[in-house]
């Protein structure tokens, strides 16, 4: 008889730990609370609780994926290495001028960010390399020697080099690299050339600076976490998720730890499309809200849309242009402070402001008993009625009602004269208002309509809130999958393994040479899959090739997907009629007389993707079984309202519970709002649906 595959995945977020165990068809999962000073405890903590559950030892899982915010959260607190820059003469100060672009046009006290690095950081070398990737100027080794014993003598820990057009020329870079090993051997070394090799200096820098910066953090993370592991009697390899959706080698993530920025909610993203996939659905909003922040991403035809391009740490209410642009491929969505844990005050000119601060875990909102003395989203949760105070977490964390309502009172109804009742709604009005306009605003931006899509939700919190959302943005039907609260570590599970190689190489298409580009797309093609090789030495490898197109003059390109025939046998004008299609689709029509060119190539090789079933719906036709009811406050009707409370794995196949009503389970309770229905579908998903209809 063949062996079960055991398979852990883990998803570090910034108030919960979650692990999630597969044996076979059955799954095991916890929830623990993140250990910031060193997060691999929490790791090894679910890891024995989901063992314990499953009834196996730590020498029997098969194989780690993990999914980390610790690479995002090092960035946004500024805690990474001591980093120094080398750079081309002359462009010394490129990550602190940006682009000179301004986020809020109007406002004339407007503070840019400060740079990762300040300028005393920041080392230049003469040589220069042209657009065309032609030495015009060569570099002084004894010049790069001098650089670097200043660095030595000033005790870097980590180094990263970007210099001009290396993307197309990377020998400069290479010969730096090589001077820094030969004097500072134990110096984490970064080169842009192969972190993010992309036209556009300031994010290509920026980028670099970034991976260098949280390169010994992770570096030392990871390897601790091996170390833990080894010691508790793991024996398989681990893999780390990475913002693309797939999955990546621990050592390709130590060497690259910038491409782990936005692991954890890419995971979440795999699973949304993983559960659109099985119902056959080409329009998902997914919707993912932990306990520090909430993710909002477009899914069409099951697939993730994608960027490369990200920002991290906004500054000025998330506004886009305010942040730490990243050039990595990654899984395009719009992030906000909005979570369990983010905390709510009262702003100068008296209204009600959540987040972007969290509570975290340490100490957690108000009614969690730890310290805290803001009140939460959490908070204002639980004195609606959302949460039962002695089940939360499977009832491993007790709340504290009383420290919901006197927080919101003492920071927020007393200043507006409130009571803490209308207090908790105003905070929760407000993060559910924030998360509805930051989906509106994203889809707007892609050329969407929301009312056609289906929403997806998962996430502690998420199940929470996403009733009301999808009041509020005329979305008709949300689905809650089985694991909601820990989407993101089955996510992991559901992914495959994959590498994207891109590179900029400039090409107008009245200068098209089909063999240079066969020649670059075939490099990049076999740069991606030599990484895919790494974490899989048997799977098929699938190769999807991408370029990026504008018409000449415009300051930005769009992504045009194009078949393995199209991309390996090149021609201008296939290429040409595939961007005029995609223009077409986003302006409304094609620019006639300008010439086109291409600006960036990329191909993912990946393995294939899971095959899901198709699966056969319920309309829902019998009544579920109510195990009692509880004082729910309805936000539509502005009032508190009887509801149901339905135990979500005591509800049949085909059982429908009508709306208001709360259906419980261990790790998150989904609220169904008066206008809404609960139907539990064959795969346990449920399946809110507007009042009377059917599926």
């Amino acid at each position: 008889m063949a062996k079960t595959s055991i398979r852990l995945g883990v998803d570090i977020g910034g108030t919960f730990t979650d692990v999630v165990l597969e044996k076979g068809t059955e799954v095991f999962s916890t929830k623990v609370l993140t250990t910031y000073a060193a997060p691999e405890n929490a790791i090894i903590d679910g890891m024995h609780q989901v063992l314990d559950k499953a009834g196996v030892a730590p020498s029997d899982v098969d194989q780690i994926i993990h999914g980390t915010t610790l690479a995002t959260n090092a960035l946004i607190e500024r805690r990474g290495a001591k980093t120094a820059l080398i750079t081309t003469e002359g462009f010394r100060d490129v990550i602190e001028m940006r682009t000179e672009s301004r986020f809020e046009q109007y406002d004339l006290n407007l503070n840019l960010p400060d740079p990762l690095l300040p300028r005393q950081m920041r080392f230049t070398v003469g040589g220069r390399v042209d657009a065309n990737g032609a030495v015009l100027v060569d570099i002084d080794r004894a010049e790069v020697e001098a650089v670097v014993d200043r660095i030595a003598a000033a005790g870097f820990e980590s180094v990263a080099v970007g210099l001009i057009h290396s993307y197309l020329n990377p020998a400069h870079e290479q010969l730096v690299r090589e001077v820094l090993a030969e004097k500072l051997p134990d110096v984490a070394v970064s080169i842009s050339s192969e972190v993010s090799p992309q036209m556009r200096e300031y994010e290509r820098f920026n980028t670099v600076v970034a991976n260098a910066y949280i390169k010994p953090l992770m570096a030392s993370y990871l390897g601790r976490l091996e170390d833990r592991l080894k010691s508790e009697g793991v024996s398989c390899r681990i893999f780390l998720m990475h913002s693309g959706g797939g999955i990546i080698s621990i050592q390709n993530a130590a060497d690259f730890p910038v491409r782990l920025v936005e692991s954890g909610p890419a995971g979440g993203a795999v699973f949304a499309a993983h559960i659109a996939a099985r119902y056959g659905l080409d329009k998902v909003l997914s919707f993912d809200m932990g306990g520090t922040t909430a993710k909002i991403c477009l899914i069409k035809n099951q697939t993730p849309k994608t960027s490369r391009v990200f920002e991290v740490a906004r500054t000025y209410r998330f506004k886009k242009g305010s942040g730490m642009p990243i050039s990595i491929p990654v899984i395009d969505m719009v992030e906000i402070g909005a979570g369990g844990g983010s905390l709510a005050h009262v702003d100068a000119m008296r209204q009600i402001r959540v987040g972007p601060e969290s509570a975290g875990s340490e100490p957690g909102p108000a009614c969690y008993g730890r310290g805290g003395e803001s009140p939460g989203v959490t908070d204002a949760d639980l004195v609606l009625g959302k949460l039962d105070p002695d089940n939360f977490a499977g009832g491993s964390i007790k709340l504290h009602p009383d420290a919901s309502k006197s927080a919101l009172s003492n920071v927020v109804g007393n200043t507006l004269d409130m009571d803490a009742v209308e207090a908790a709604f105003g905070v929760a009005e407000v993060v559910d208002e924030n998360m509805a306009n930051a989906a509106r605003v994203h889809a707007v931006e892609n050329g969407e309509d929301l009312s056609e899509y289906t929403m997806i939700a998962f996430g502690g919190a998420a199940p929470l809130h996403a009733g009301r959302l999808c009041e509020k943005l005329g979305v008709d039907r949300l689905l809650v999958p089985p694991g909601a609260g820990v989407g993101s570590a089955i996510g992991f599970l559901r992914a495959p393994f994959s590498f994207e190689a891109n590179r900029s190489v400039y090409m107008k298409l009245s200068d098209f040479d089909g063999d240079r580009i066969k020649s670059l797309l075939t490099d990049l093609k076999t740069e991606a899959t030599g990484f895919v090789r790494t974490c899989d030495e048997v799977s098929p490898i699938l190769s999807e090739f991408k370029v990026y197109m504008r018409y000449t003059g415009q300051g930005w390109e769009i992504p045009i997907e194009l078949t393995e025939d199209q991309a390996m046998n090149p021609d201008a004008a296939t290429f040409e009629a595939r961007f005029i299609e995609d223009y077409s689709k986003l302006f409304g029509r094609p620019v006639e007389g300008m010439d086109i060119e291409i600006t960036v190539w990329s191909v993912n090789a990946t393995t294939p993707p899971e095959q899901v079933a198709r699966m056969d719906e319920t309309s829902g036709a019998d009544t579920a079984m109510a195990a009692g009811t509880r004082h729910l406050f309805d936000a539509a009707q502005g009032q508190y309202l009887d509801a149901q409370i339905v135990n979500r794995f005591d509800m049949a196949t085909g059982q429908r519970a009508v709306g208001p009503v709360a259906v419980v389970e261990d790790e998150t309770t989904i609220i169904v709002p008066a206008s809404r229905d609960a139907i539990r579908q064959p795969d346990g998903c449920i399946d809110v649906v507007l009042k009377g209809s059917a599926q």
